[in-house]
């Protein structure tokens, strides 16, 4: 299997970003997507090839162009307006109800100001760097896309930083440009296709079904814990099924706490006739390995045997299919947990690895 990589991932959430700050350490950082590379490049079944520069074209085909704008300036602005600093972080939200009754906001001019109105929570800083890493990390995915479109039955996007919790016109969530999203849709676009999203991250891709929830040639299907306990809280409940054009093409599989590998893979058996009945041309899987058992921000209970019987299952449809890289915290065993889903995958003999 070919997998796309670029080292400018490193750019966002360098080392020490919050020793000038007193919150913790995100669980979104480099090192994430070292181990992974190292497990595959050990395995000698995946061929490495660098991304292609896209522009910021696709990214505007998804994204509000203000959204996209407001990343490529923010950092420098709040430099030379407040600077220097090593994160920056909404301190006001632009919360409807502040202005309940009193007419809709307008965005403001101060960046400060802005960083809440294209930010929805506080998890996730600006940083030296960020912009061009959420582009390279869409570069990644549209790479991987491109191999699957020209005729590759599989290929792997590591991403970094992830994408799913980036909706149209807001960031957050560890995302900034919804990798997943900007492929599906340019997937369904310049192919004429019909294309599935299969979120399997343990958090609910927010981002993914609200770009997509009117729309009837993406389907979005995602299994995440229940949001009653799990972020984001407010979106991926089972009667959210689209609307308009889009009305039955999204599919929520919340799941209780420590759901372990046999009871997922049902849940996942459920989610693929979904995507059966769609009968997409692709499929687009959004893997967050935060599902493990020993994962420090999520609370169910798959293993490495059940990360590669999903593989399997999802290559069991038999769709063309683009993995790209969402969550997965427990970074001593991520390597090996992407390993094992890709392998299910594509079961593949050894080839010669490029760097």
């Amino acid at each position: 299997m070919q997998v796309v990589f670029s080292l400018r991932h490193q750019a966002h959430h360098p080392q020490r970003e919050f020793e000038s700050s007193g919150f913790q350490e995100p669980f979104e950082r480099p090192e994430r997507a070292e181990f992974i590379r190292s497990a595959l490049a050990a395995d000698g079944s995946f061929e490495f090839v660098a991304p292609e520069d896209w522009g910021v074209a696709p990214i505007e085909a998804v994204h509000d162009p203000g959204l996209v704008h407001f990343l490529e300036h923010a950092w420098e602005e709040y430099q030379q307006a407040h600077g220097p600093t090593h994160d920056v972080i909404p301190d006001v939200f632009a919360m409807p109800q502040l202005r309940e009754g009193m007419g809709a906001a307008r965005e403001p001019s101060d960046v400060s100001a802005r960083l809440g109105w294209w930010c929805f929570e506080t998890t996730t800083p600006l940083t030296h760097g960020t912009y061009d890493a959420a582009r390279s990390s869409v570069d990644v995915a549209l790479t991987a896309a491109d191999l699957v479109a020209n005729g590759e039955r599989f290929a792997y996007g590591l991403c970094r930083p992830p994408g799913h919790h980036a909706a149209r016109s807001v960031y957050g969530g560890y995302c900034f440009f919804n990798n997943a999203a900007v492929v599906a849709d340019h997937l369904a676009r310049t192919l004429d296709a019909k294309v599935t999203v299969l979120d399997v991250d343990y958090h609910h891709g927010n981002g993914t079904q609200q770009i997509f929830y009117s729309r009837g040639d993406v389907q979005f299907v995602s299994l995440h814990g229940d949001t009653e306990r799990a972020y984001p809280y407010l979106t991926g409940h089972v009667d959210e099924r689209g609307t308009g054009d889009g009305a039955g093409t999204t599919s929520n599989f919340p799941l209780a706490a420590h759901t372990d590998d046999d009871t997922f893979l049902d849940h996942l058996a459920a989610a693929c006739d979904d995507v059966d009945s769609f009968d997409p041309d692709l499929v687009v899987v959004s893997l967050g390995l935060d599902t493990y058992f020993d994962d420090p921000i999520c609370d169910l209970d798959l293993t490495a045997d059940g990360f590669e019987a999903c593989g399997r299952m999802v290559a069991q449809m038999g769709f063309p299919t683009v993995v790209l890289q969402e969550g997965g915290y427990a970074t001593a065993e991520l390597g090996e947990n992407a390993r094992r889903w890709l392998t299910g995958l594509a079961p593949t003999r050894p080839n010669p690895t490029k760097a």
